[in-house]
C-alpha cells in the first residue's frame, strides 16, 4: 500500500546506519518483517469509527444527534463498511438501544430518542463499530461515557461523597447523602429507609433519620475479604407522611491505595547503560494522582528524584548497577507515602530509546550493556516503524558500537502513534517503543460570525474555511452549537475526532482527558504525550505470530448493504436447489425476489428495509412448497464489553449536571408521567413457573423478571436477547451462569425451563420472541429441588403467552392458523429512520407566545465544503444569554483531520 514509501525509507535508513550490503541474508530478514506486516495490512486493513455527538451529556426525553465517521489507512474516508452500528449500554453493561445505520461517503447521521419509558436517570456509554472490527479486539471500538440526568416529575436533588478505610481484611465504606428538593432546601430530620445490594443480593438495610444539612451517613463493611465491587444503595426518604422518594448511589469499594506501576522504555531495564523509566501512579477509580519521590538503591543512596508530569504520570533516569535493587519512594499529595520496588535489571540486554521533543525528527537510540555487546558484536539488528499495521520504516544496522544513533525524519510517517521495534538477526523482537507524531496544521479550519455580538432570537450567520497546506480543501464535516451557560464542558476531557482517531483508538485501557493533548498544544503537552506513550500498552497485534504466519482469523467480511440469508431445505433436510424465494415489507412498497445456489442458499442483497419493520420470506411459489422450511441465518453482533471509560462515570449527576437539568426542568415542564392508579378487581392469572409441579419448590417472587413486552420490537433471536438483558446472569460458552458465581469461578450452569419443560440454552431461540409473556429468573433455588435434579445453579424460566379461549375450529381452520415452514414472518434489524434537526425561525418583530429553553442550538451533520473550502449557514438563537459554543469537526478525502471551536456572545 505504501511500498514505494518503505523502500525510500530503507535507502535512506541504510546511509544513516552506514551499512554495508553484503549480507544477502540480513536483507531477506528484513524482507520477510516487511511482507508479512504488509500482508496484514493488505488482507486485515484497519477500519475505525468515530462519533460526533451534539453535546457530552442529556436528560430524559431529549434526542441525542450524531454523526459516524468511519476511516481507515491515515484516517482517509473507509471504503470497505455500508453499515454502523451505534449501541447504547447501561452502566452494568446492559445494552438498551442499536441503530444500524447505512454508510454513504464513509459517513453516517443518526439519532437517538430518549424517551421517558426505556431510559432513567444514570451513566450510560456508547459503542460504535462496524461488523469488519468486530473480527478484531472490541477494545478498539468507538466508546464514550454519556450522563443521562432526570428532570421531569424530578422532587430529589442528592449527592453522596464516599470515604473509605481498612479495616482487617475487610473494607469499611462510609456514604455521606445529602436530599434536597427542587428548591435546594434540605430535606432536614426525615426518615430514610436504605439497602444495600451486592452482586444483586441485599448485603445489608437500615433505618436512619437526615440532620439538619438534609445529610445521612450510611457505613457498609465488605465480609470475609470481599469488597463490593457490583453494589448498590437504595434510598426511600419519607417527604411527607403518604409520600416516599427512592433514590439509588452505584457502590464499589475499594481501598485509598494507589496503583503505582514502572514501565522501563524499550519493554526492559537494562543494567549499566542509562535507561528512561516511565511511571503512572493511579487510584482504584483509574484517575491519576500527583506523586513525588526519589529512587533509593539497597543501601538508601538517592539515585534520582521523579514527580508526575500530568495525569499521575511522569519519568525518570536510571543506571542500574549489577546486583542492586531499586526502589522508589513516593508521597503523595494527601501527605501519605509509600514504597515501590522497581523492576530488577537484566544482566544481559539491548534497549531501544527515543527523543521526541525536535520537530523534524525521531531521534533513536540503540543501546546495548557490556556483556550484551560482546556476545552479539558484529550482528546485524533491525528497527521497523509502523502505523496502523502499515510499515512506514525500515533499516538495518551492524551492532560496532554499543550505541547506535539515527535520525528518523517525521514527514516518513501519518499523524498518529508509530510502534519502533527493534529485531535482531532471527527477526525476534527485543524492544518497542511508541512514539506520537503529530502534524500541526494539517487541516486548518477557520470558523467565522457575521457580527461579533447578537440578541436572543437574533439570526446569526457563520462561515466555514477549510484549509491544508494553506490551499483550500473539500471536506466532510459537522457542527454543534450550544448554549454554553446551559451545557458546561470540559475541553480537556471531552472525546474528539483528534483525541480519537489519533490516540484512543490505537491504544488499549482508559486514557484520563485525551483531547488535553490536541488543545494549544506546546512543547509541555507533547512531553507529557511522550510520558502516555511510555505507560500505555499498544498490542493490535503480535510481530511473534505474524512472523510465525498466524494471522487473526476472519469470520466476517465488511458489509456492503443490508442483507437478508438462509437456507431453503425440503422435510428430510435436504437443500433446495434453484428454489424461488420471495421477500416483501408489509406495509410497505418493498420487495425482492431470489434463487437459491445449488445448496439451498438464499441471499436478498442490498435491502432498505426500516428498523422495526415486518418481513415476510416466502418459498410458497414452487413446486411441493408445503414440504419445504426456510431457516434463516443468524445475525452476527460482537459480545458484550464492560466501558474501558468507568473513570469519566458521573457520581453525581444532579449536582454536575445541575444547569443543564435546571434549564431541562422548565422545556419539559409539559410532560408528566402518570400516577399509578390501583383498579381492583378479578385479577387476571398470568403464565408463571407455579404453573408447574416441577417448579413450585421455587420462590413465589422472582429474583427478576423480564416483562414480554420488552422482546416486542427488535428481537429476533431470543436467546441473543436474553444475554443482554438477563440481569444477574453471565452467558459463555453456550450456558447461562449466575454472574456472582461465574465471577468467582465458578462453572454450574443455570437451568432453563420453557413452560416448565427443561431445556438447554441454546434451545430458547425455538420461542418467538413475540409469544413470550415473561422471563423468570432465580438467582438461587432455596430448597434445592431443581438443582439437585439437574446439578445445576439458578433458574431461568421461559413463560410464553396462554392461547386465547375460543369457539370450537374446523380442521381446515386449524390448519390455516398453523405456521407454515415456507413462509416466515420476523422483523430484522433495519436502518434507523433519519429525521431533521429543528432549528426554529423568528420574523422581526413576531411576538413571542413560548420561551425558547434549546440547549443545543444548531446542529447539522452534512457540512461540505465546496472546491474552495467554503461552506456558510445560518440559524437562531435561543432566548438563553450568555456564551454560545461552536463546534466543527471533519475529515478531507487524504485523511487530514480537523476540529475548531468558537465562541460568541448572546447579550
Amino acid at each position: 500500500m505504501k511500498l514505494s514509501k518503505i523502500l525510500f525509507a530503507f535507502l535512506i535508513s541504510t546511509l544513516l546506519f552506514n551499512l554495508s550490503a553484503s549480507a544477502q541474508q540480513d536483507s531477506v530478514a528484513l524482507s520477510n518483517i516487511i511482507s508479512k506486516t504488509k500482508r496484514l495490512s493488505d488482507e486485515q486493513p484497519i477500519e475505525k469509527v468515530y462519533v460526533h455527538f451534539d453535546k457530552p451529556y442529556y436528560a430524559v426525553a431529549d434526542t441525542v444527534w450524531f454523526k459516524a465517521y468511519v476511516t481507515t489507512e491515515q484516517n482517509v474516508p473507509s471504503p470497505l463498511s455500508k453499515i454502523v452500528y451505534v449501541e447504547l449500554w447501561t452502566a452494568k453493561d446492559s445494552l438498551v438501544q442499536t441503530v444500524k445505520l447505512p454508510v454513504k461517503n464513509s459517513v453516517a447521521y443518526g439519532n437517538i430518542p430518549l424517551n421517558m419509558n426505556t431510559y432513567k436517570q444514570g451513566n450510560y456509554y456508547v459503542r460504535a463499530y462496524t461488523l469488519w472490527m468486530a473480527n478484531f479486539d472490541n477494545a478498539y471500538f468507538f466508546t464514550k461515557t454519556i450522563p443521562i440526568g432526570e428532570a421531569i416529575d424530578k422532587q430529589l436533588i442528592t449527592n453522596i461523597t464516599f470515604a473509605n478505610e481498612q479495616s482487617d481484611k475487610n473494607i469499611k465504606t462510609n456514604a455521606k447523602i445529602q436530599f434536597r428538593d427542587m428548591t435546594k432546601k434540605a430535606y432536614a430530620n426525615k426518615t430514610v429507609n436504605w439497602q444495600v445490594y451486592s452482586n444483586y443480593d441485599v448485603f445489608a438495610k437500615g433505618k436512619g433519620t437526615t440532620d439538619q444539612n438534609g445529610v445521612l451517613t450510611i457505613s457498609v463493611t465488605s465480609k470475609n475479604g470481599e469488597p463490593i465491587t457490583k453494589g448498590n444503595i437504595i434510598t426511600s426518604l419519607s417527604i411527607s407522611e403518604k409520600e416516599t422518594v427512592n433514590a439509588s448511589f452505584d457502590l464499589k469499594q475499594s481501598v485509598n491505595a494507589v496503583d503505582f506501576q514502572f514501565f522501563p522504555e524499550g519493554g526492559e531495564l537494562v543494567g549499566g547503560i542509562p535507561n528512561q523509566v516511565g511511571f503512572k501512579a493511579v487510584r482504584a477509580t483509574g484517575l491519576g494522582v500527583e506523586v513525588k519521590g526519589s529512587i533509593i538503591d539497597d543501601q538508601n543512596n538517592e539515585i534520582t528524584t521523579f514527580n508526575t508530569a500530568f495525569a499521575g504520570m511522569g519519568s525518570f533516569f536510571i543506571t542500574p548497577e549489577a546486583g542492586k535493587v531499586y526502589r522508589a519512594k513516593a508521597t503523595f499529595k494527601d501527605g501519605s507515602s509509600s514504597i515501590y520496588e522497581l523492576p530488577k535489571a537484566s544482566a544481559n540486554g539491548i534497549s531501544l530509546q527515543v527523543i521526541n521533543s525536535n520537530t523534524e525528527f525521531v531521534n533513536l537510540k540503540i543501546l546495548a550493556n557490556t556483556p550484551y555487546f560482546e556476545a552479539n558484536k558484529d550482528k546485524t539488528f533491525f528497527v521497523v516503524a509502523q502505523n496502523s499495521n502499515v510499515v512506514y520504516y525500515a533499516a538495518k544496522a551492524p551492532l560496532k558500537n554499543q550505541v547506535i544513533i539515527t535520525k528518523i525524519p517525521k514527514g516518513n510517517f501519518p499523524s498518529g502513534i508509530v510502534q519502533l521495534t527493534l529485531f535482531d538477526a532471527n527477526s525476534k523482537p527485543l524492544s518497542e517503543r511508541l512514539v506520537f507524531i503529530l502534524h500541526p496544521n494539517t487541516l486548518n479550519l477557520t470558523v467565522k460570525s457575521d457580527l461579533p455580538l447578537y440578541k436572543p432570537r437574533q439570526k446569526v450567520k457563520i462561515s466555514l474555511d477549510a484549509k491544508s497546506a494553506n490551499l483550500p480543501v473539500a471536506g466532510d464535516f459537522s457542527v454543534s452549537v450550544t448554549d454554553e451557560q446551559k451545557v458546561p464542558v470540559d475541553e480537556n476531557s471531552e472525546t474528539t475526532i483528534l483525541s480519537s482517531l489519533l490516540l484512543t483508538s490505537d491504544l488499549k485501557g482508559y486514557i484520563e482527558k485525551p483531547n488535553y493533548y490536541f488543545i494549544k498544544t506546546d512543547e509541555k503537552k507533547l512531553a507529557d504525550l511522550d510520558k502516555l506513550m511510555l505507560t500505555q500498552g499498544y498490542r493490535r497485534f503480535s510481530y511473534k505470530s505474524i512472523l510465525a504466519g498466524e494471522y487473526p482469523l476472519i469470520n466476517l467480511l465488511p458489509e456492503q448493504g443490508m442483507n437478508i440469508t438462509g437456507t431453503l431445505r425440503d422435510r428430510t433436510g435436504m437443500p433446495i436447489r434453484k428454489g424461488a424465494m420471495r421477500l416483501m415489507v408489509t406495509g410497505k412498497p418493498i420487495s425482492a425476489e431470489t434463487v437459491t445456489t445449488n445448496m439451498g442458499v438464499f441471499n436478498f442483497q442490498n435491502l432498505n428495509i426500516p428498523d422495526s419493520s415486518q418481513v415476510v420470506i416466502s418459498a410458497k411459489y414452487n413446486a411441493n412448497s408445503a414440504n419445504m422450511m426456510i431457516m434463516l441465518d443468524g445475525v452476527p453482533s460482537p459480545a458484550a464489553s464492560r466501558n474501558p471509560n468507568i473513570a469519566d462515570e458521573v457520581a453525581n449527576i444532579d449536582t454536575t449536571l445541575s444547569a443543564y437539568l435546571n434549564n431541562s426542568q422548565k422545556q419539559y415542564r409539559y410532560l408528566r408521567t402518570l400516577k399509578t392508579v390501583e383498579i381492583k378487581g378479578a385479577p387476571i392469572k398470568k403464565p408463571s413457573h407455579s404453573d408447574h409441579a416441577t417448579l413450585s419448590g421455587l420462590s413465589p417472587n422472582a429474583d427478576h423478571m423480564i416483562s414480554g413486552d420488552r422482546f416486542s420490537s427488535g428481537c429476533t433471536m431470543l436467546l441473543q436477547c436474553l444475554k443482554t438483558m438477563a440481569t444477574g446472569l453471565t452467558f459463555d460458552n453456550e450456558n447461562f451462569y449466575v454472574s456472582r458465581d461465574f465471577n468467582s469461578g465458578s462453572r454450574t450452569p443455570v437451568q432453563v425451563f420453557i413452560n416448565g419443560n427443561p431445556v438447554d440454552a441454546r434451545d430458547i431461540n425455538g420461542v418467538n420472541a413475540a409469544e413470550v409473556e415473561s422471563v423468570e429468573i432465580f438467582l438461587k433455588d432455596d430448597l434445592g429441588t431443581v438443582d439437585r435434579l439437574y446439578g445445576t445453579r439458578g433458574v431461568m424460566v421461559i413463560n410464553t403467552k396462554k392461547a386465547p379461549v375460543g369457539k370450537k375450529i374446523s380442521k381446515q381452520e386449524l390448519m390455516d392458523m398453523l405456521p407454515k415452514t415456507n413462509i416466515i414472518t420476523y422483523s430484522p434489524p433495519g436502518y434507523a429512520k433519519e429525521r431533521e434537526f429543528y432549528s426554529p425561525k423568528y420574523l422581526p418583530g413576531a411576538p413571542i407566545n413560548s420561551n425558547d429553553l434549546r440547549t443545543t442550538i444548531y446542529w447539522n451533520p452534512k457540512v461540505i465544503t465546496d472546491e474552495k473550502g467554503n461552506f456558510n449557514f445560518e440559524f437562531f438563537n435561543a432566548d438563553g444569554r450568555g456564551t454560545y459554543r461552536v463546534v466543527v469537526e471533519g475529515l478531507d478525502k487524504s485523511g487530514n483531520l480537523g476540529r475548531a471551536v468558537y465562541h460568541y456572545t448572546v447579550k
